[in-house]
Formats: C-alpha cells, structure tokens, sequence
C-alpha cells in the first residue's frame, strides 16, 4: 500500500485519505456512507453549516474548533400578537371600482384600484439565539479536521487533532427529550478546557449559576417586513407584547471542574463533557394572547431539562434515533454506486464537480433525495406550526421575505414529497394550520371581498394565520393582491385522505375543504358566459399590453380557474365519502362545469390570461398556470393530450434557468408530463452548485442552485426547492391516481439500474421497485388500509386487490 501511495499524485493521495477517513467515521456510526454530508474544514458560512433539528427546536451548526457556534431557532417564535382582522374600507365598494376598470380595459388602473383591497403584512420568524463554544488552546494546532451529518442516524459531527489529542463533537437533535444535546470527548491525552455562552439579538436576559445557563427574552409585539419602505426600525418592541422564551443550557462533566463566570460557563479537566440545550415559548395556539394567556414556558423548559438530564449521551442518542428512524427508514433509494475516488470528495467539492464536469455522482443524488425526508422530519412536528420559508434555520431577524408562510406556492411545496415519501405524519402541521387559518379567512372573505360563505387567503400568512391580502394599500398587486392561496392549501386535505384512507380524518377536515369549496363558488362572475375571477392575478407576474405598459390585475387567469378547479373536484370527492352533502355538490358540479376553460395560446403554449398578452418576463419563475399539470392532477397527457402538449410548450419557452423551488416544480412538471430526460436535466439544474461568492452580501441573490451543506438556493436560501426535488424524484418513480399506480414513469437514462423501497401510492399502497437496463424486474405492493387497484408499467396493466396489511409481488 505505501508504495502504491508514493506513485501517486498528491490530489490522489489526499482523496485516499479522506475516503479512509470517511469509511472509517461511517462505521465508528453505523452509517451508509453514502447518507452522510462530510467535509474538511469548519463552516464559515450558513450556507455551509449542518443543520439538526426535532420539528420545533434546531440548529445551524458551524463547527469550528476555536469557537463553535450553533445558530438556534424556535419553530414558534415569531414576532406578532393574534390577528385581528379589520378592512378600513367599504369592500362592496372598492371591489366594484376595481371590476369596473378591468371591465373598461383599463388594467393599469385596475392595479392602483386593487390596492384598496390590502391589509396589514405577515409577522416575521425570529431567530432564537446563539451557543458558543469556546475552546481553549485549539488556536493554531489543529489538523486532521473532518465534519459530518448523518442523515440515516439523525447526528452531527466534527473531529480535529490538537497538539496533545483528539476532540470530538457529537451533536444532537432529541424529538423523545426535547433537547439539542452535544457531547463532547478528548481522546489520546487530551483534556477538556472550554467554556459555554448564550447569545441573543432580541431582548433578553442572561444568567449562569452552578451547571446551567439561562436565558429569559422575548419577541417584538409587531414588526414589518425588510422590503417594506416605512420606518427604519421595523420592530415595535413591548414588554407588555410579545412571545416570550426562555433558554437553557446544562452542563454536565462528571470528570471536570464547572464553574458559572459572569453569564457563561467554564469546564475544565475531564475527557467527556455533555452539553444539553432546550427552549420554550409562550406562543399557546394563533388566537390565543401569549403574555397573558400564553403557556407556561418556563416551567416546561425546566422540567424538560431536568428530566434530560437523568439520561446519559448513550441514552438520549438511542432514544433519538429509534425515533427518528422509524420515519426515515421507511424509504431507500438506491440509483447505481459513485466512483470511490469521487465519493471520498467532500461533499461540497462532489457538487462542484457535479456542476462543472458534469460527473456522474449517482450517490450524492440519493443524498440530496434523502436529504429533503430528513429536512421534514426534523423541521415539521409541532402541532399547527409548519415549516416557514427557511424551515426551522433562520438567523436573521429581518428575514428574506419574513421567512414567512408564503402560499402562492412555497408553503404547499414544502409537503409536497410528506405522502408521496412515507412522512404522512409530517404533514398533520400543515393541515392543523390550515384549518386554524381558515377561521381568519372567513373574517376574510366577508370584509375583504363580500363573500359571506366559505374562506379564503392570500399570498402570505404567519404563525398566527393571517389571511388577508398585504401591501397596507401600497403594495404592488403582482406580489400583494391574490385570493387563492385557500383554495390551494386546502387540496392538501384530500390528497392526505388520498394516501391514507383517514376516514375519520377527512371527516373532521371535510367542512374546511368545504369551506375553500363554498368561496370558490360564490366568488366568480359571469363575463361572456363564464365564470371568472375578478380581480384576478397570476401570482408575482405581469402581462405586457399593447401599448408596453404592463399590468397584474384581470380577470379569469387561468391560475385562479385552475385552483378552483381543483379545489371543487377535491371537494366534490370529498363529499361523496364522508356523507350526504347533495345539495354542496350539485352547487359545486354546477360552477365546474361554467369555469372558463384553459385555451391555448397562439406559441402553442397554455395561456396564462384570458387574453392572449405577451408575458413580461417569458422566463418567470412562477409557472402558476401549470398548476392543473401538477401539483393538480386534472391535466394529464393521456386525459387531455393536447392542454399536456401545451403546458409542456410553455416549459420550453420559458427556459432552463429560474429559482432553486422554480426548478423543484419543473422536476415535477416533466415527470408528470411524462420526460424523464428533462426532469433528469432539471434535476442537475436544480443540484447547481452555488460557490461562496454567490451567497455572500451584495452576490446572495444571483439565482437558483444549491449550496455547499445541500439547502437550497432561492437563492437567498429557502427550503421549499429541497422539498420541491425530493418530492420530483419520486415523481419520476412512481405515479399514482384514479385507481391506477404507474411503475417508473418517467425513469431517466442515467438510472439503468436501480431500486427503491417504501414510496407511497394514493390508494393507501406502499411500493418496492427493482430494475435493471432500463427495464423493471420486479415490483412489491402492501396495502394499509386494503383495495384494489391497477398497476401500470409501460404497456403492461395488473389489477390487483389485497387485503388490509396484505402484500404481493409481481414479476416482469
């Protein structure tokens, strides 16, 4: 072996190295070696940190060896009070103005009249805070540094050689316990000397006594988004306002002397030292007053780090991840085996390769597949309270667009892959929110658009549900005036009943879909025989007129007769399961068939308006006129071939280049259009590697790609695009839909060989695949729930019936 080493260059010797490294930090873990993010330096930037998380508290960690900072959040801490809705404005009114300028083709006026319409901004999501730690005597000794996550074991970790050992950091997310817990080991002679702080931007107060630290704030009562142009402090800051927190840090080195200096804490001696770490708010549910109705967070952040600390790191490390692994273990994936050489790479540098030689990294696919299952699980597990714009991991307190609930599209793709992927529990905060947001869009509906039945909502909402449209009457219709994000949410809950067969479920949640259902009856007016929208937007985009000048406002935009389309199909559906609800149907089945019917354009593209007007950026982001190709279902190219052959011309003309979630939807769309070249190609597109100097000040907002520790690239950094691709690979594997499941419908060259166990088909089916060449070997179906269905592969059709936990194989 030495001399073999000594022949080759020094590139290749230091990738043996670290592909030893590597295999031998897999095994010491128990890992697959292929489920690990690893690299060999700290992270400088967020962009470039490990991320952990237990659905409500997480982490960003950085990893450094002289101080090392783990950037904390609180899925519930935003900044905000309940929502009280008011319109200072007389709806019948305004509304009237703004239909009787669409009316007369003044559509520029329309936009200025629409603003009337516009209520108060979104809350922002905080960051909660900072943990150091300060490691003495690192300084410039350090060498042999090596970082990880394991994605397969939920568990972070860095290792570096000091003058006298080696230090290990062994970090945790803990779901059973409640805590980010973080040991800490010297080996080989070295001994323990650091020292532990808290740190908060938001107002707080901080002490440190005997083993633990504590750290007591809260959040502004009100504040305003960074992109608003008011005042220059966008937070309203109340002692009598507010979320309130409280942090804690524990200690515990059995070995080692912990003393409390000044608000931090200092360790020193020993060989093994753990750190644990919990938060609490007092946010207590959207309506209720968290000051003076909010929960009792300081006692259960108390009790929660104390009953922690009864365990040992071995104890919360196995309670961790039998509960974590009984989500992830669900599915594998396997596409064929990167070339060693390649895959003892750090992880960044494999996707810089990716990028620039356009090597063949079948394993890092897998990876960031996986990846968005484990960005799920450990960001979305608190009742009612789902997955913002950037997850769990903010560190800003002026976030990119407020890390807000966005649902004009990025809300809805962050669940996109919770069924499709094994991790139906994972949706339940989502559909827990909806309906609590349903209550606000009601209110909604009435003052903002005189709709007395149903609820709606608009583009952007918060943790305490705010449903009206933004923009205090200044905003610009593009991105402010819209009324279907209601709608849209509310498809979830059919597609949840889809996959699970919840009966019960769908019971309790059928009025909310109903209620979506109700407004998309009574909010269409008649115009030249049918129903439409007005005022009507295609969310965040613009037609070109005649005269150059551009507009959003009109009506009947195909986006708004697509969700509503949907909407009652899902609806309709859902009647007929839970129960007699004629009357609800016959209204329903009698608006679906007056909608405004899609119309296809004179590039051969699907329009976008109802007139033919040229787009004012061909290439936009958003696709939202697709929306009947996917996330609906209700264009398809064997049910209306030549709408599919339309929303496919519309794809071409837009282009390849667009935002990290735009490209996460376009996975989507060519699967489901049914080319799997292009979805592949859209997959490599969305895997672009986005260097440092793309994410760093001025540079952070070149474009879509994904950056060094895999999240995704808007950019700024949002992770709906990591959703939106492991959602898209599985769409590419697996279909499913009107009682028939399609086996690898639109499988890539690239994937010759491959298997996959575990994905979901709606039926309550779980499916195995194997194949080889290109072809399928054979297939395994179980249902939950019991039933029949049809299995499709290529030209081949099986109809199948199991009973309830029943499984069968079908050979090919």
């Amino acid at each position: 072996m030495m001399a073999y080493l000594k022949k080759i260059s020094d590139m290749a010797r230091r990738i043996a190295l670290a592909g030893m490294m590597v295999m031998v930090a897999a095994a010491a873990a128990g890992a697959e070696p292929g489920l690990r993010l690893h690299y060999d330096r700290p992270a400088q930037y967020f962009e470039e940190t490990l991320v952990i998380g237990n659905g409500r508290i997480g982490a960003a960690i950085y990893g450094g060896t002289s101080d090392d900072r783990l950037s904390l959040n609180d899925i519930t801490l935003w900044t905000g009070m309940p929502d009280s809705v008011a319109a200072d404005f007389n709806a019948a009114e305004a509304l009237a103005e703004v239909r009787r300028l669409v009316d007369a083709g003044d559509y520029v006026g329309a936009d200025n009249a629409n603003k009337k319409l516009q209520g108060h901004y979104s809350e922002n999501y905080q960051p909660l805070g900072d943990l150091v730690i300060r490691m003495r005597g690192s300084g410039e000794t350090v060498r042999d540094y090596y970082r990880e996550l394991d994605i397969s074991g939920s568990k972070a970790m860095s290792r570096y050689r000091v003058a006298d050992g080696l230090i290990t950091k062994e970090y945790i997310a803990s779901a059973p316990d409640s805590v980010i817990a973080v040991r800490i080991t010297a080996e080989e002679g070295a001994a323990l000397d650091f020292s532990v702080s808290l740190g908060s931007q938001l107002p707080a107060k901080t002490t440190a006594e005997g083993s633990r630290i504590e750290q007591e704030g809260y959040a502004a009562g009100h504040s305003l988004p960074s992109y608003y142009g008011g005042p220059e402090d966008k937070h309203e800051y109340d002692k009598d306002k507010g979320i309130r927190f409280l942090t804690i840090a524990k200690v515990i080195a059995p070995e080692g002397r912990i003393t409390a200096e000044g608000d931090s804490l200092s360790v020193k001696g020993g060989h093994e030292a753990l750190i644990l770490l919990t938060n609490a708010t007092s946010f207590n549910g959207a309506s209720r007053n968290p000051v003076t109705d909010g929960s009792d967070y300081r006692g259960i952040a108390r009790r929660v780090i104390d009953n922690a600390a009864l365990r040992s790191w071995n104890e919360l490390l196995a309670r961790h991840q039998a509960d974590y692994s009984k989500y992830f273990d669900r599915v594998s994936l396997d596409l064929g085996s990167t070339a060693p050489e390649i895959s003892a790479l750090p992880t960044d540098e494999q996707l810089r390769r990716y990028t620039d030689l356009h090597e063949s990294n079948p394993d890092l696919e897998e990876l960031y597949f996986q990846f968005g299952r484990y960005l799920l699980i450990s960001c979305s597990r608190t009742p009612g309270v789902p997955a913002n714009l950037q997850g769990l991991w903010n560190e800003s307190i002026l976030p990119p667009w407020s890390s807000n609930y966005t649902i004009n599209i990025n809300l809805q793709e962050n669940y996109w892959p919770a069924e499709t992927t094994n991790l139906s529990e994972m949706h339940l905060p989502m559909l827990e929110f909806i309906r609590s947001l349903s209550a606000n869009g009601e209110k909604v509906a009435k003052m903002y658009f005189d709709v007395d039945r149903g609820w709606c909502a608009g583009h952007n909402t918060d943790i305490w549900g705010m449903a009206n449209p933004v923009g205090l009457q200044d905003g610009d219709p593009v991105w402010a005036s819209w009324t279907m994000g209601g709608a849209w949410l509310a498809s979830h809950i059919w597609n949840h009943y889809q996959f699970t067969g919840d009966k019960a479920f769908l019971e309790e949640y059928y009025p909310v879909l109903k209620g979506a259902a109700l407004f998309c009856i009574d909010w269409p007016i008649e115009r030249d025989g049918y129903l439409v929208t007005s005022p009507g937007t295609s969310p965040e985009h613009r037609f070109r007129l005649p005269d150059g000048s551009t507009a959003s406002t009109s009506s009947g935009n195909t986006s708004d007769m697509a969700m509503m389309r949907q909407c009652l199909m899902d609806a309709v559906a859902a009647a007929k399961v839970v129960g007699d609800d004629s009357s609800f149907v016959a209204e329903a089945d009698s608006v679906l068939a007056r909608l405004r019917p899609y119309i296809i354009g004179k590039e051969g593209r699907l329009q976008e308006w109802w007139t033919d007007w040229e787009d004012s950026e061909p290439w936009h982001r958003h696709q939202s006129h697709l929306y009947g190709v996917f996330p609906g279902n209700h264009i398809t190219p064997a049910g209306n071939p030549e709408l599919a052959k339309a929303a496919y011309r519309t794809l071409e003309l837009k282009g390849s280049e667009s935002t990290g979630w735009s490209t996460g939807w376009r996975i989507n769309l060519y699967a489901r259009l049914l080319d799997p070249e292009m979805a592949y190609s859209t997959i490599r597109r969305l895997l672009q590697f986005v260097s440092p100097d793309n994410y760093k000040g001025e540079d952070a907002r070149r474009g879509g790609g994904t950056y060094p520790n895999l999240l995704d690239s808007h950019s700024p950094f949002q992770i709906d695009g990591n959703f939106g691709g492991t959602a898209g690979f599985a769409e590419m594997l697996l279909q499913s839909g009107d009682g028939v499941v399609t086996l690898l419908s639109a499988l890539p060259e690239e994937w010759p060989d491959g298997e996959v166990k575990g994905l979901c088909a709606r039926g309550g089916f779980e499916i195995d695949m194997k194949w080889r060449d290109g072809r399928l070997e054979k297939a395994g179906i179980r249902s939950r729930n019991g039933g029949a269905t049809e299995i499709r592969y290529g030209d081949l059709v099986r109809s199948i019936s199991l009973k309830p936990g029943e499984s069968a194989t079908i050979e090919f």
